[in-house]
């Protein structure tokens, strides 16, 4: 998947672009809870990993 896409991802559902990237793992599960205690941690979160 092009990283543009992934990009536009991260900002969409950022959960979904960390586990295309990474897989269901560490990344993931933590994205998952910055993005449930509030939507723009995890969009920066997804960014800087992505």
């Amino acid at each position: 998947m092009s990283s543009l896409l992934k990009i536009i991802l991260a900002f969409i559902l950022p959960p979904l672009a960390v586990a295309l990237e990474y897989g269901i793992g560490g990344k993931f599960w933590v994205n998952v809870l910055l993005t449930l205690l509030g939507y723009i941690p995890g969009v920066i979160h997804a960014l800087l990993v992505l």
